[in-house]
């Protein structure tokens, strides 16, 4: 794979998941729709576009299990409801924020080590977080700040289960289509509370099978072709796409909380990342 292709598609990977907040956020707030409908229509819409996908491709079956359908449940289900009352650039910084940090603290339970300006980094990380955790005029709920945290811990326990799989695609896949019973439930104990339109159905359309089914399908595409920390890294702009969208297409402020937090947290966690990254370099050189 050249050069040019594996950079647009992982612009055109970074952008889908950006995509994601943009669209929960407008289903949500501008065409009032209710958190369990676009949950719902997401999953099974991601469900249906990753099983066309799967058996289109060569050597890729239908897979999954049922552990990793309930954390893809709980982070969808997270993630909408947290964006009933949070903007789409600070959703998105929690959720990476959490991601990020689950997978780094799994890394020092299984026995890393942290260098020193790994420790400084993730501090300024964790200060940035509870900076834009604060109370004050601009800081997030604390439930919606919670359900994406929570949202977050569930996508990177989620993403460490799937590390290493043979067929990511499949896997997603079947993970993806394991949810549908969940979502159905969910639906249904919620039903009093629905709320659907066109604009909203069609918002969470988009997020599942384009921003999640097909941004997922991009991503596997083009992962082996990166560094896990390269991987790890181009992540962290996801929240800086979704805050630069939510401006442009949502109206959304970009305040200087959020603003100084995010300095704080991306620049925090991409210096856990990449100095691990020259360490593992002058070991293996």
């Amino acid at each position: 794979m050249s050069l040019i292709r594996i950079i647009i598609l992982t612009l055109i990977a970074l952008t889908a998941f950006a995509g994601n907040s943009l669209f929960c956020r407008a289903a949500l707030r501008d065409a009032e729709m209710d958190a369990a409908s676009f949950t719902t229509i997401r999953l099974i819409s991601g469900a249906l576009i990753l099983y066309v996908v799967t058996r289109i491709s060569r050597g890729s079956e239908v897979r999954g299990n049922w552990l990793s359908a309930w954390l893809l449940f709980l982070y969808a289900a997270g993630f909408s409801y947290a964006y009933v009352n949070v903007s789409a650039g600070t959703g998105a910084l929690l959720l990476f924020g959490a991601v990020q940090v689950t997978m780094i603290g799994h890394g020092l339970r299984s026995g890393e080590r942290l260098q020193r300006w790994q420790v400084v980094g993730l501090g300024i990380a964790l200060t940035g977080l509870i900076g834009l955790l604060l109370p004050g005029l601009s800081a997030p709920s604390i439930s919606a700040s919670v359900l994406m945290l929570g949202a977050g811990v569930a996508w990177g326990i989620y993403s460490l289960r799937g590390k290493g799989v043979g067929d990511p695609i499949g896997v997603t896949a079947g993970n993806f289509i394991r949810t549908i019973p969940m979502v159905v439930g969910l639906s249904l104990i919620m039903w009093q509370g629905h709320s659907l339109s066109a604009a909203g159905v069609g918002y969470a359309v988009g997020s599942g099978a384009l921003a999640s089914g097909m941004g997922y399908a991009i991503w596997y595409t083009v992962l082996p072709a990166l560094k896990v920390t390269q991987a790890a890294t181009v992540q962290l702009s996801v929240p800086v796409i979704a805050a630069v969208g939510g401006v442009i297409f949502l109206s959304e402020p970009m305040g200087l909380r959020i603003g100084l937090a995010s300095l704080a947290i991306l620049g925090g966690i991409s210096l856990v990342i990449l100095k691990k990254q020259i360490v593992n370099d002058r070991l293996s050189s």
